[in-house]
């Protein structure tokens, strides 16, 4: 987006901001730097555009290590939505995710009045009052600091820190999905950022249920050709599901891979692809279609299926759908899996 159509946005944000005291800030159920950082921008926006003072919400966990040390060293302090009175705000917004997703926990009773995300449009969004989705963007927090570039707002080191990290992890360091919109915010960003910090919270600490939910993901990881596959069951930390979902795709052999577990009465679905021309987004639509809802990106996407009304043979029953449709997407039909653990012994021993 030029310059000039950053400054209209701009314009009708700040609009749409004025003679209000307060706005709640919603993010998915289990915000990912992205989203954390967008959020701390907007805030900081608000806050100079019109002096609106903004509370932070989600409705899941901040379960990953590197997002709980980003959370710590902003001093953030993301509230639950669900404790929330929510009838004391009279503006709402979201950031990195919209209205109708099914990965936040905003009443359905409430239209947000301004939705900044970078992922595919969908019909809800269009009725709010504001909108601005970029879906070429590969980080949310780009189109925050395009903003605060239009109206002359620097951002303080933390915020700062947050925007770079945010753009690094949502575009693997500009390796998938990057506009040249990216490369530009993250070269300026770079600057202010501090760098200590940054690398602290790329090693934030993990609790030591992790390394048995890793250990229980790559135990039951199948391998069908060039997809792995692999069940986390009943979890309590849904960030796991992205995070082993990266790690997997790692492997030198796989082009697809899909990675799902049960939370929060959801069953929750990570795809990850290396293929050229891939359509990630369209594979978790496929998967969840009549279902649950899901969207992303070309080579990244997620998505749920609510599940509270499912008995357990019900539950997998549908797993067992699912994992078949995903074979058949993005592989040969018909194809007997093997453990990964195996395969990898197998070709370690020749």
């Amino acid at each position: 987006m030029n310059h000039k159509k950053t400054e209209t946005k701009l314009a009708q944000l700040k609009a749409i901001l004025e003679n209000h005291k307060s706005m709640l800030i919603v993010l998915q159920d289990n915000p990912d730097p992205d989203a954390i950082a967008s959020a701390v921008a907007l805030r900081k926006l608000a806050n100079v555009l019109a002096t609106v003072q903004c509370s932070i919400a989600h409705g899941g966990t901040v379960g990953r290590g590197e997002n709980r040390a980003l959370v710590k060293y902003l001093g953030l302090n993301l509230r639950p939505i669900q404790q929330i009175d929510t009838t004391q705000f009279k503006l709402f917004a979201m950031v990195d995710t919209q209205p109708g997703t099914g990965n936040n926990s905003l009443p359905d009773t409430i239209e947000p009045d301004i939705v900044i995300d970078h992922h595919q449009c969908i019909q809800s969004t269009r009725h709010c009052r504001f909108f601005d989705i970029r879906s070429r963007y590969g980080a949310t927090a780009t189109i925050l600091y395009e903003y605060m570039q239009a109206a002359g707002v620097k951002p303080d080191v933390p915020t700062a820190t947050a925007m770079l990290y945010a753009i690094r992890s949502d575009t693997q360091d500009l390796g998938r999905d990057t506009t040249k919109a990216d490369i530009r915010a993250l070269t300026h960003l770079y600057i202010p950022a501090n760098k200590r910090m940054l690398s602290q919270i790329q090693r934030g600490k993990v609790r030591r249920d992790y390394y048995r939910m890793l250990a229980d993901a790559l135990t039951n990881a199948q391998v069908y050709a060039n997809a792995i596959v692999t069940d986390l069951g009943q979890i309590e930390n849904p960030d796991m599901i992205a995070e082993v979902a990266d790690l997997l795709l790692r492997d030198d052999r796989t082009d697809w891979v899909m990675v799902y577990g049960v939370s929060q009465d959801k069953m929750l679905i990570s795809l990850r692809t290396y293929q050229e021309n891939a359509r990630a987004d369209k594979v978790i639509r496929h998967l969840v279609s009549r279902r649950g809802t899901g969207g992303g990106h070309p080579s990244y996407a997620g998505g749920q299926i609510p599940i509270d009304k499912l008995s357990a043979k019900g539950i997998e029953k549908l797993q067992k759908t699912i994992v078949n449709r995903f074979v058949k997407e993005v592989t040969a039909n018909n194809l007997k899996p093997e453990p990964l653990t195996a395969a990898d012994s197998k070709s370690a021993a020749t």
